[in-house]
């Protein structure tokens, strides 16, 4: 094991393991649907836009559910075991699927394993941390899931390349194995209960047992998020700079990988000073990457940009997830993050919209300009908020 990693505990090395097999069987085939359903399926491309909706829509709004359901129960791994299988079991039914409609279901099925696992997976990473090393734990396990996210595009560009598109339905069968691997590993996994609550506790704890601070926080998220359309905005504005189809899939893995590279620097970053500090530090990263994208006129801005794009998000995902851990109280911790992933998974369904809009009335510039703008006021409502002592931990 390396030095670096060496305080990182077993559960954590396992769900790192399943999260990395779950995003390259997921990237390997998220860059095939359009093509598949179009041209596989003679689908049109308006059902590629509902297709996609539908699916997100369902993660993002299962996640509140399925959190709350969890703290309830008091239990993380069944809800995490499911979440793996029913997204295997939804790339069966897209591999088999004779029509658009029936491939719709299996991305549903799919994204609806996404949105049953992922509070009480990241609940599990929390329960099986400390306050002092939760940055690390997080960032680890955003590295190994980034990791298949690299990894999955790659392999969809060499079937391309080897195959053609005539053979798509044999890519999403191929993706079933890693999608099987990451229910077996992640089978493997302890249960990690939370704390048992004394006899004075809520019976039912919810959203009432959250401190201010989480509000405060899921506020100051919220305005960003205004502004954090889907990146589909990027590969968009990178092929409207000139980049080729094939060069903007490998900007697409050069953002990840150096998201894969920072996660968990970043996490430690968290770990030794405030953790917010960091995420209005990726903020302002991210205002300067939209920034960037705005003002650019040549397919060169790309390939500075899309790898600051990643270390935005290094400095935010895992960080942001290890805060709300630290904010909630241990009981209410997978509820906690599943509203939080579901508002503002919720926010950015609106972003792309209004972002879509300003792009077709003003032109890519005031979409990026706007969200560049969104982020740089977030961050300085976070640093005044943490300035003032307000997005603090109860335990600090």
């Amino acid at each position: 094991m390396l030095p670096r990693f060496r305080h990182i505990p077993r559960p954590a090395w396992l769900l790192g393991l399943t999260s990395f097999f779950a995003d390259l069987s997921s990237e390997l085939v998220y860059p095939l649907i359009p093509i598949f359903l179009t041209a596989t399926l003679g689908a049109p491309v308006a059902a590629v836009g509902l297709v996609e909706g539908v699916a997100e829509a369902t993660a993002y709004a299962t996640r509140p559910l399925a959190g709350r359901w969890s703290d309830a129960a008091g239990a993380r791994k069944p809800f995490v075991v499911a979440g793996y299988a029913l997204a295997a079991v939804g790339k069966l039914i897209l591999a088999l699927a004779p029509a658009w409609g029936v491939a719709l279901a299996g991305r549903a099925v799919d994204r609806f394993g996404k949105g049953i696992r992922t509070p009480a997976r990241d609940a599990m990473l929390a329960d099986v941390a400390t306050p002092e090393n939760r940055g690390r734990i997080f960032g680890f396990h955003r590295a190994f899931d980034t990791l298949g996210a690299v990894v999955g595009p790659l392999f969809a560009l060499l079937f391309l390349a080897v195959v053609g598109q005539q053979h798509l339905r044999w890519a999403i069968a191929i993706a079933l194995v890693p999608a099987a691997i990451s229910v077996l590993v992640v089978a493997r996994v302890p249960e990690v209960r939370a704390p048992a609550r004394r006899s004075s506790d809520d019976p039912r704890p919810g959203i009432r047992n959250l401190p201010a601070a989480y509000w405060l926080f899921l506020g100051v998220t919220g305005l960003f998020m205004l502004g954090n359309s889907s990146d589909a905005f990027l590969i968009l504005r990178a092929k409207d700079l000139g980049l080729t189809t094939t060069a903007v899939v490998l900007a697409y893995v050069v953002y990840n990988a150096v998201y894969a590279l920072l996660s968990y620097p970043a996490g430690a970053l968290s770990d030794r000073i405030p953790r917010p500090a960091v995420i209005v530090g990726g903020y302002l990263v991210f205002a300067a990457v939209y920034l960037g994208f705005a003002l650019a006129d040549t397919s060169a801005a790309v390939w500075l940009l899309f790898p600051l794009y990643g270390a935005y998000i290094a400095a935010t995902e895992g960080v942001g997830k290890a805060f709300i851990a630290d904010l909630a109280p241990p009981e209410a911790r997978t509820t906690a993050l599943g509203l939080f992933q579901g508002v503002t998974g919720g926010l950015v369904l609106a972003a792309s919209l209004l972002a879509g809009l300003l792009w077709d009335a003003f032109g890519p510039k005031a979409t990026f300009s706007f969200s560049a703008a969104a982020a740089l006021l977030a961050a300085l409502l976070a640093a005044a908020l943490l300035a003032a002592g307000r997005l603090r931990p109860a335990s600090v």
